[in-house]
């Protein structure tokens, strides 16, 4: 139990760290274009903007499970890249099919990165609700100065 913890906690370390970082890029980019656009406004721009949120928290989450593969592929759990990046993503997402399971001596890293990916999808969530909320906030203010005028 202890090597499960000691190798995988570094690497659930290291995927925080990486969406962090996708979070801080997105983040900066959306906010960016609000300020230095801020009369533009239309459907199709917000529809571009919240896809563009919602992509990028997306591959944040595609490359932590390239990662936890990768440290499956290290340990020697499986001989296929692809098969190492089919049974991280079914544990990522918490599926939990079965159909592939790794040693017991490092099953226990599968419930560690699920933890790791419910935590990641929470908080790709919570970014994605902020952008949402974000576009309805200067939709209704652009409503509330037309009918000003």
């Amino acid at each position: 139990m202890l090597l499960n913890l000691l190798a995988g906690l570094p690497v659930m370390l290291f995927c925080l760290l990486m969406q962090a970082v996708f979070i801080t890029i997105c983040l900066r980019h959306y906010v960016h274009f609000r300020h230095t656009h801020p009369n533009r406004e239309s459907q199709w721009l917000n529809i571009l903007l919240l896809s563009m949120v919602m992509v990028l928290m997306l591959l944040g989450n595609f490359v932590q499970i390239a990662i936890w593969a990768t440290l499956f592929m290290l340990l020697d759990e499986f001989d296929e890249f692809a098969t190492a990046l089919y049974h991280s993503a079914v544990n990522f997402a918490t599926l939990g099919y079965g159909d592939i399971i790794m040693s017991p001596r490092w099953r226990l890293l599968g419930p560690l990165e699920a933890a790791n990916g419910i935590l990641m999808f929470g908080v790709s969530t919570s970014v994605m609700t902020a952008a949402v909320m974000d576009v309805i906030k200067h939709s209704m203010e652009r409503l509330q100065q037309r009918e000003h005028l």
